[in-house]
């Protein structure tokens, strides 16, 4: 049974429930997965190294963690073997825990994952001819009631951590097997920021899985500063973009802490349908979110603000609608690319998809106007992994169910050997 300690976060934003920063252990070690140099030497000199070799060790440790990927210290060459069993015995090298992996016709991979707590969540990764994007989440459910969106229909139950964050980007290299090999030994300082994996499939990441990002703020900052550490993960922020349904207070903090590619749920052009769809319009009208996104730091032609619009039929996707798009776009001068989005179904959904003659007719209008507005194409729609769909399986499967098919493909393994 998930067993979560929720506070509230004070301030401008929403109060949502929050994890600690570490997810307590049923076996009392702690997971490093997710913390900055700095707190791992604090750790290693509560746990009694003097402050000298905390910090010699935190370094050594880092650098296997998060530029290597190694899972056991008993990996770590250059720690001495007596050292090993000390840092075992105190800590852990965490992922989430893996329930089930899918795989799409189409090359997309789906993961149920679990956190040590026992919460549900799920990340996906699609492959592309120019690149691979690893789609994370944030947030175990949704507080944002998005009514077009499956994960919208989830019941909020707490923030993910920073190590649950960068831990998936991590669990995505093992699956890819895209660490660096051979050994670190003999790297100076300088060089060592730059031994980097060859030929990697995993490219960019999107913060697009379940949740809404600048809910959990801090600890989506935390782990993606890991992801762009140069003597971590090395991840470019140009190749890192955050999506968000227009959490207004912290967008320029965002642009200032962060620093990464900003996208916008914007699925309407008029109050009356984005307050339906989008009920944080409610709150945040569009006029304010456009102006917020025309303040973005960084925001240019050359970093433009990426507009997410979902094609709902008769509802958002007339020409009159993409006219108006348009308008406003150029009202607030914002250096903008308009993807427009196939609604992707799930049961119970109350939208059908708009037909493929009125997706082009409102691409065409947009692209006239000047905006590059490309229809994604949807990906992993067989897996309910595509744009939209991320729900649990734990919410659409019994845990039984799950071990059957577990079963039943060992049992089919077993037969073809």
């Amino acid at each position: 049974m998930a067993d979560t300690e929720l506070m509230t976060i004070p301030g401008q934003v929403d109060p949502v429930p929050v994890a600690r920063d570490i997810t307590p252990r049923a076996d009392g070690r702690v997971d490093l997965i997710g913390l900055p140099r700095p707190r791992i030497r604090e750790l290693f000199a509560d746990a009694g190294l003097e402050p000298r070799q905390a910090k010699l060790r935190a370094k050594q440790v880092f650098h296997w963690l998060y530029h290597r990927g190694v899972t056991d210290f008993a990996q770590m060459t250059d720690i001495s073997k007596a050292m090993r069993p000390w840092l075992s015995e105190r800590f852990v090298i965490g992922r989430p825990n893996v329930l089930e992996a899918q795989h799409s016709a189409d090359g997309t991979r789906k993961w149920l994952l679990q956190t040590d707590d026992g919460h549900d969540f799920e990340m996906v990764f699609i492959p592309d001819e120019t690149r691979g994007t690893l789609c994370v989440s944030s947030q175990v459910g949704c507080t944002l009631n998005c009514t077009f969106c499956a994960t919208g229909t989830m019941r909020l139950v707490r923030n993910l951590t920073p190590g649950e964050i960068v831990g998936q980007v991590m669990l995505a290299r093992d699956a890819l097997g895209e660490w660096p090999k051979g050994t670190m030994r003999d790297l100076g300082e300088e060089e060592a920021g730059h031994y980097t994996a060859d030929g990697r499939l995993l490219t960019n990441i999107v913060m697009m899985g379940m949740g809404e990002p600048l809910y959990n703020f801090d600890h989506v900052r935390d782990a993606l500063h890991l992801v762009m550490d140069g003597d971590g993960l090395g991840l470019s922020k140009r190749r890192i973009t955050l999506s968000t349904s227009g959490v207004i207070p912290a967008m320029e903090r965002c642009g200032e802490e962060i620093g990464v590619n900003l996208a916008v749920s914007l699925h309407a052009v008029s109050k009356e349908v984005r307050d339906e769809i989008v009920p944080l319009n409610k709150k945040y009208g569009i006029e304010e979110l456009l102006q917020a996104c025309a303040d973005y730091p960084g925001a240019s032609n050359a970093r433009r603000i990426t507009f997410e619009y979902v094609m709902l039929k008769d509802k958002n996707d007339s020409d009159e609608d993409a006219r108006e798009l348009v308008r406003l776009l150029k009202e607030y001068d914002l250096p903008a690319k308009v993807n427009l989005i196939p609604f992707n179904p799930w049961p119970g959904a109350p939208y059908e998809c708009s037909t493929p003659e009125r997706v082009k007719a409102f691409s065409d209008i947009v692209f006239e106007g000047g905006i590059s507005a490309p229809v994604r194409t949807p990906r992993g729609r067989d897996i309910d992994a595509a744009c939209g769909q991320l729900k649990t399986a734990a919410q659409k499967k019994s845990r039984a169910q799950r071990d059957r098919e577990a079963e039943r493909k060992a049992s089919l393994q077993a037969e073809k050997t």
